[in-house]
C-alpha cells in the first residue's frame, strides 16, 4: 500500500490529478483511521495507464470502460472496443491533420500571391 504523495512520486502524475482518478472511478483508495488515503501497490501501473490513454486523447468518459482492457493481462482479443476506439480516434486525429493542412497550404498560397 502506497499513499497519495508517493503514488505520486512514482507514477508521475500530480495528487491533484490522482484525487480526479479517484473522483472519476478509475482510481480507488482505502481510507485509514487518519483520513489519508492508500492505494494498492498495482495503482502505480494503472495510473500510468490512464496517463497514456489521456495522453492518446482517450476522453475521460471512456477511460472507465476501457481501462480493465490495458492493465493486468491487457489481452486485445477480450476487448475489442478498446482498439476500435483507438482506431476511431486515431482516424479523427488523421481527419484534423488533413484538414489543418489544407488550411495551412491555403494561407501559405495566399501569402505567396500577395506577399
Amino acid at each position: 500500500m502506497v499513499q497519495i504523495g508517493e503514488l505520486s512520486r512514482l507514477s508521475g502524475a500530480s495528487v491533484r490529478s490522482l484525487r480526479y482518478y479517484e473522483q472519476q472511478g478509475l482510481l480507488r483508495s482505502e481510507r485509514r483511521g487518519n483520513g489519508y488515503r492508500e492505494y494498492p501497490d498495482e495503482a502505480v501501473e494503472t495510473v500510468r495507464a490512464i496517463r497514456a490513454l489521456l495522453d492518446i486523447g482517450l476522453p475521460t468518459a471512456l477511460l472507465k470502460d476501457v481501462l480493465p482492457c490495458t492493465v493486468g493481462e491487457r489481452s486485445e482479443s477480450a476487448c475489442p472496443q478498446l482498439l476500435e476506439r483507438i482506431t476511431a480516434l486515431r482516424d479523427d486525429v488523421r481527419s484534423r491533420a488533413d484538414r489543418l493542412e489544407a488550411v495551412t497550404q491555403s494561407l501559405t498560397a495566399y501569402l505567396r500571391a500577395n506577399g
